[in-house]
C-alpha cells in the first residue's frame, strides 16, 4: 500500500499524494450523496476515512488519523441510523429537520469541551499532533457534524463550513494540498446543501417526540 502515500503529480509548486488525492475524491463524493440525502454517503465516507487515515498517519499528524478512525465509527453508525431509525421522505430519501435550541446548546457545548479536551493532550504531547489547537478543532469538529448529519439536523452543514474554515490553511500548511484544494471545494458543496436540508425541512413533518431524525 506505499503507493498511496507516493507523489501522484506536482499542481502550483504543491506535492500532490495519491492518498489525499482519492480519499478526498471520495470524500467530496460523500458529500454529495449527503446533499442527496442517500444513504450510500455513509460507505462512502467510510471508504474516504480509511484512504485518509494512511495519509495522515504517515505524515505524524495523529489529530487528523484519529479523526478518521472516529469517521469510520460514525459512518458505520450513521449507515445503521439512516437505515434502521429513519423517517422517509416522499420522494424515498432521509427526511432532515432543524435541532431543538437544546439540542443545538449541546452540540456547541460537546465541541467546545471536546476540543479543549482533545487539545489540551496535544499540547501535553506534542508529538501526536504538529498543529495540537488546529488539529483538536477539526477533530471534534468533523465528529460533531457527523454526528449531526446522522441525526438528520440541518444544523450538520454549518458545522462543516466552521471545520472548513480551519481545514483549508491546515492543510495547505502541513503539505496536504489537495486536501486543501477539495476544502474549498467543500465550502461550495456545503452551502449548496445548507439550502436543499434548509427548504425540505421547511416542508417535512415534525418528528414524534423521542422519534429518530
Amino acid at each position: 500500500m506505499n503507493w498511496l502515500n507516493s507523489e501522484a503529480f506536482v499542481l502550483f509548486d504543491q506535492h500532490i499524494k495519491w492518498s489525499d488525492m482519492i480519499g478526498n475524491v471520495i470524500g467530496l463524493t460523500a458529500l454529495a450523496l449527503g446533499w442527496r440525502r442517500s444513504i450510500w454517503t455513509w460507505p462512502a465516507q467510510f471508504v474516504s476515512g480509511l484512504i485518509l487515515f494512511t495519509a495522515f498517519a504517515t505524515a505524524h499528524l495523529s489529530g487528523s488519523a484519529g479523526k478518521q478512525i472516529v469517521v469510520m465509527l460514525v459512518a458505520a453508525w450513521g449507515f445503521w441510523q439512516w437505515n434502521r431509525g429513519r423517517r422517509q421522505a416522499q420522494d424515498g430519501s432521509v427526511a432532515v429537520r432543524f435541532a431543538t435550541w437544546r439540542e443545538r446548546g449541546a452540540l456547541c457545548a460537546a465541541a467546545a469541551a471536546g476540543t479543549l479536551a482533545v487539545g489540551g493532550l496535544f499540547t501535553l504531547y506534542p508529538s501526536l499532533s504538529w498543529d495540537p489547537w488546529p488539529d483538536a478543532y477539526i477533530f471534534v469538529g468533523t465528529i460533531v457534524a457527523m454526528y449531526a448529519q446522522a441525526r438528520g439536523m440541518v444544523e450538520f452543514w454549518i458545522a462543516w463550513l466552521l471545520v472548513d474554515l480551519v481545514g483549508v490553511p491546515l492543510n495547505f500548511a502541513n503539505g496536504f494540498a489537495f486536501s486543501g484544494f477539495v476544502y474549498v471545494i467543500y465550502g461550495a458543496l456545503v452551502l449548496w446543501g445548507l439550502r436543499d436540508w434548509w427548504l425540505r425541512s421547511r416542508t417535512a413533518r415534525p418528528a414524534l417526540e423521542g422519534a429518530p431524525a
